[in-house]
């Protein structure tokens, strides 16, 4: 195994790839996933606000915040670290 290479699995085989290629492929499989991650909380929201509706009730308070991103968590902990 050269330096300049990764072991990536897949499935049940691993397979000896450049690094750069696996870093491109991780990132692009961590975009897919976020994006589907936000696609799922925002359906989410709808089908509770329509929960609470039928029911009669008034719309969750609070819920239709967003996650920080991992850009606003550094810069919450540095302000927090002084």
């Amino acid at each position: 195994s050269s330096p300049d290479k990764a072991m990536v699995c897949f499935g049940s085989m691993f397979i000896e790839l450049p690094k750069a290629k696996t870093r491109e492929m991780l990132q692009q499989d961590q975009e897919e996933l976020d994006e589907e991650i936000n696609n799922l909380r925002k359906e989410l929201r709808v089908k509770v606000n329509r929960l609470y509706e039928a029911q009669g009730k008034p719309e969750l308070k609070g819920f239709n915040l967003n996650p920080m991103s991992a850009e606003e968590m550094k810069l919450i902990n540095r302000i927090l670290e002084g």
